[in-house]
């Protein structure tokens, strides 16, 4: 996949991320623990800020920062 986005340090970036073939599994209690337990792994290694999120039961929202020094 392909996408574009501002290379910034310490920017600020908002996405969407959409369940493979649209699957509704995203609220279920499981799914929620799996996914907290994925974002403290991921973070330990690479430190960034989740401002803000939606879960649905198809899709997430995120606002993300960045910490400074960091554009990748």
């Amino acid at each position: 996949m392909e996408y574009r986005r501002a290379k910034i340090s310490g920017g600020t970036y908002f996405f969407t991320l959409v369940t493979h073939h649209r699957r509704s599994f995203l609220c279920e209690t499981e799914s929620l623990v799996l996914l907290r337990e994925s974002f403290r792994h991921v973070m330990a290694r690479h430190p960034f800020a989740i401002d803000a999120v939606v879960i649905l039961p198809k899709h997430l929202h995120y606002i993300w920062t960045l910490p400074e020094g960091d554009s990748d």
